[in-house]
């Protein structure tokens, strides 16, 4: 796959729906990612809120293939799995490290809910808006 072309889809998936683009670097060799989405597949709640306000574009590495072209254009991974935020207009807002999301050795719901939310077209929305009305006042 071209994860350059994956991307470009997304972006125009988002802007027809007014979500924003959560990019997610792993592969199936990497058990956290495994993990992550066995925790998004028994928490439909989360699962739901992730795909309401967000198209995902998972973008695998491997020893055999790393994607080496299209990582260079993102901010260095630490970890995986590893996420990104990038609005409809492809302006990066976020680079996440996942470990942020858990609470002891599993992923945490409530914390995944407030991170969603957090970084969803909505909430930047209102906070753009609000960095407007005090810059101008």
């Amino acid at each position: 796959r071209d994860p350059f072309k994956d991307a470009t889809a997304a972006i125009d998936l988002a802007k027809e729906t007014n979500r924003q683009v959560l990019i997610e670097i792993g592969g199936n060799w990497c058990s956290w990612c495994q993990k992550m989405d066995s925790f998004l597949t028994k928490n439909p709640d989360v699962y739901e809120a992730l795909h309401s306000q967000y198209v995902l574009l998972k973008i695998s590495v491997s020893d055999s293939n790393e994607n080496n072209d299209f990582m260079k254009s993102l901010p260095p991974v630490l970890g995986y799995p590893h996420m990104y935020i990038s609005t409809a207009q492809g302006k990066m807002i976020l680079s996440k490290d996942t470990a942020e999301l858990l609470d002891g050795n599993d992923y945490s719901k409530s914390q995944w809910l407030n991170f969603l939310t957090e970084w969803s077209v909505s909430t930047i929305s209102t906070q753009t808006k609000l960095a407007t009305m005090i810059s101008v006042e």
